[in-house]
């Protein structure tokens, strides 16, 4: 589905970075970042002109590709993976910053997901994730049809009850990153450290 959705000349989600990790990114310690289902590079190419060292995750050598090319693009560096998150292993202790924009698994690999980003942040740490609520579904405005797919502030508050949060918030927002998503959308913001 991924591969077949970016094989267009056109980044769907746009080029320009997340606004919400555009408000966050500061609050990682310099060093390695982590964005996990990066899809076409937006974040990672903005983390990386930032002067983080990026690594970028996605199912999709489509989105990667285009990801390497906004590199080229924008002048700066970041290393691409093709990987499955399921089955992709996080180095543990081995990064300043993880971000997960709109990364939307189904509810029990989310959970073994969750588990890897917190042993695999170094301390002291960020944990940077916005993505879709199931009030979503009223919205219509990008985002997975599945409620399994979707996270309320609850799950995170639940799984990533060892971090210390520093944002955790359910709201309502104007979102528009390309053609996907467009208009009003339900999110969940969170911004956590790892306790040094």
């Amino acid at each position: 589905m991924w591969d077949e959705r970016y094989s267009t000349d056109e980044y769907v989600y746009g080029t320009e970075p997340n606004a919400f990790l555009v408000d966050a990114a500061g609050t990682i310690p310099k060093g390695r970042a982590l964005s996990l289902a990066e899809g076409e590079g937006r974040n990672a190419v903005y983390l990386a002109g930032l002067g983080y060292e990026v690594v970028a995750v996605d199912s999709s050598s489509v989105g990667l590709e285009k990801a390497r090319l906004l590199a080229v693009d924008r002048e700066v560096d970041i290393e691409t993976i093709v990987a499955d998150l399921n089955n992709y292993e996080i180095e543990p202790e081995s990064w300043e910053g993880i971000i997960s924009i709109f990364c939307h698994l189904p509810s029990a690999q989310r959970l073994i997901l969750h588990k890897k980003i917190i042993k695999g942040l170094k301390p002291g740490g960020i944990f940077i994730l916005e993505s879709f609520t199931p009030a979503q579904l009223q919205h219509g405005t990008g985002g997975p049809k599945e409620v399994d797919r979707l996270l309320t502030l609850a799950e995170l508050k639940e799984s990533f009850k060892a971090l210390d949060f520093k944002h955790a918030i359910e709201l309502e927002r104007e979102i528009h990153e390309g053609e996907f998503h467009k208009g009003v959308g339900a999110v969940v913001q969170l911004v956590a450290r790892k306790p040094l």
